[in-house]
């Protein structure tokens, strides 16, 4: 079974194709067929003007006509798509998205921060961890960070908060949005044993690549905080030739580790696992049991 999710981040959008097959025991496992980012960066607009303008949308508009070609390419018949924070904001959101499935045909679903943060938990990475510890997963994006916090395989709390990194570089995130984050991280976590930090979002993805770790090993807060400090003394360019950074990850990834850093600190976790999921995963996770249950039905 082959299956497709769009995720149109402030940032970002991606498309992912997924082929589902028989792992052990019967359970289904998710082989990645190919993934595409497109540095579209909606919150630019949004978070500054409080609409999408002409020029991003006929953007948008025909990376999803791409998106289709390739998913009709893959043979992908099941599809799942979703946009987060720059459109939930966008004034003009609505528009745009009737506006796609007229000329594309696909229909786009606006989630809101808790259904982001629910998406996400739907990949169950903490499940093939240790059962008996506390899990706090950190999937920071463009407009919106989305926290899941559960303790001995049991979800506690979840939560969304609109700061992200465009609203960062923006100065569009208000002291008492970091207080509430705060405020929610040190009343859900007060009285549970050890935290270990899940993190998500490309930012992470790329200081765990530099950081040249072994797959499944994670990263400490003072590396977190070492790659702050480094990543801050640099200017864009330098970031781009000594790091080899795109231009649209050179100036996110300093207000992304600021974000994974506050968290940790206020969670009173020193370390992060990084298995490299994010809300496409979780919508495939989503469509799959959907497909599923609609067949058992028929």
């Amino acid at each position: 079974m082959k299956l497709g999710a769009i995720d149109i981040g402030s940032n970002a959008m991606r498309l992912l194709i997924s082929e589902v097959v028989d792992g052990p025991e019967g359970q289904p496992e998710f082989v990645k067929q190919s993934l595409v980012r497109v540095p579209i960066r909606l919150g630019m607009d949004v978070f500054e003007i409080g609409r999408i303008s002409e020029g991003k949308a006929e953007k948008l508009v025909q990376s999803i006509q791409a998106y289709k070609l390739l998913l009709e390419v893959y043979d992908v018949p099941h599809l799942k798509a979703c946009a987060t924070a720059a459109m939930r904001d966008a004034a003009n959101g609505p528009e745009l998205i009737e506006r796609i499935k007229r000329e594309t045909g696909i229909s786009i679903e606006i989630i809101t921060g808790q259904q982001e943060a629910a998406f996400i938990y739907e990949n169950h990475v903490a499940e093939n961890l240790n059962s008996d510890e506390s899990y706090l997963y950190i999937d920071v994006g463009g407009g919106s960070t989305e926290l899941t916090f559960f303790s001995d395989g049991k979800l506690v709390a979840k939560e969304s908060f609109n700061i992200g990194t465009i609203r960062l570089l923006k100065d569009q995130v208000e002291e008492s949005v970091w207080n509430e984050m705060k405020n929610f991280i040190r009343t859900k976590t007060s009285g549970y044993h050890h935290i270990t930090a899940i993190g998500s979002g490309g930012n992470i993805n790329k200081v765990f690549s530099l950081s040249k770790r072994k797959e499944g090993k994670p990263l400490t807060l003072e590396l977190l905080r070492n790659y702050y400090k480094e990543f801050s003394s640099l200017n864009m360019e330098q970031r781009r030739t000594l790091y080899k950074l795109r231009e649209d990850r050179a100036d996110v990834i300093v207000p992304a580790l600021l974000i994974y850093i506050n968290v940790m600190r206020w969670a009173d976790t020193e370390e992060i696992f990084v298995p490299k999921i994010g809300l496409a995963d979780g919508l495939i996770n989503i469509l799959y049991h959907d497909v599923v249950r609609k067949a058992l039905s028929e």
